[in-house]
């Protein structure tokens, strides 16, 4: 059976580049635009892996993080930062959210699929 990666990530282009990476690498692929959406689909589907973007419109990768991470069903599902906003201290707020991983755009594909790897094998 194949992993599920949910993909929550505002802007159509850098999905769409995910969504090929990762199915080319054998994954299934659930994708969110909003934090919201992210939320719900990560309950709904129960993914093995999120990638999530922080500027999202609505809730923001933090909090979506937050709320994910505070379901007893999803409080193990390793959520992977994917983001261009890499400011200073950034990622230490993606680390207090519950994120596991945190990578600043732009990443190589390698790097990706490195990182996803590591946590399902």
């Amino acid at each position: 059976m194949k992993k599920r990666v949910l993909v929550v990530e505002d802007q159509e282009d850098n999905r769409r580049i995910m969504r090929d990476l990762l199915n080319n690498a054998g994954y299934e692929v659930i994708e969110a635009v909003t934090g919201d959406e992210g939320v719900a689909k990560a309950d709904s589907h129960q993914p093995d892996l999120i990638l999530m973007d922080i500027q999202l419109p609505g809730i923001d990768g933090y909090e979506a993080t937050r709320r994910i991470k505070a379901k007893p069903e999803l409080a193990d599902t390793p959520i992977v930062v994917v983001t261009s906003y890499a400011l200073s201290g950034d990622d230490a707020k993606a680390f207090d959210a519950g994120c596991d991983a945190y990578l600043s755009k732009p990443v190589s594909p390698s790097k990706i699929l490195a990182t996803i790897r590591e946590f399902l094998g």
